[in-house]
């Protein structure tokens, strides 16, 4: 009987670790359940996003915060300030559906220019 056992083990383990093996070989890494494993965000789409909400935030509110309390560097913020600054210009203009349109637009294109030009750590305090 123990001897069963002893080779119950060893083939499960080695099952298991042939179902492991398989899983991490496909197309992509999955968990335990199955599902894909995120993939990673490129930092100008991260930049982006982040910008885009604090230009919503500063619309909204009218106010700038710290760089830092927002969780941006100062090369971000900058894109922050430009971008808040053509949003408000086309609100009055256009409305605040066009503003929020405008913000997508330049977070992006400002953060996918910075990080092409080196992003941060490309200068001082940048």
């Amino acid at each position: 009987m123990a001897r069963r056992l002893g080779t119950a083990r060893r083939l499960g383990t080695a099952v298991g670790a042939g179902l492991l093996a398989t899983a991490c070989a496909g197309s992509g890494a999955t968990d335990a359940r199955g599902t894909p494993s995120p993939s990673v965000t490129p930092p100008e789409v991260l930049c982006a996003r982040i910008v885009a909400h604090w230009a919503r935030e500063v619309l909204d509110g009218g106010t700038y915060g710290d760089y830092q309390s927002m969780g941006l560097s100062n090369g971000q913020y900058e894109i922050l300030r430009s971008v808040v600054d053509a949003a408000r210009a086309e609100e009055r203009r256009e409305g605040a559906r066009a503003a929020g349109e405008l913000i997508s637009r330049q977070s992006r294109a400002g953060c996918v220019a910075w990080y092409r030009s080196g992003g941060p750590g490309a200068g001082p305090w940048q």
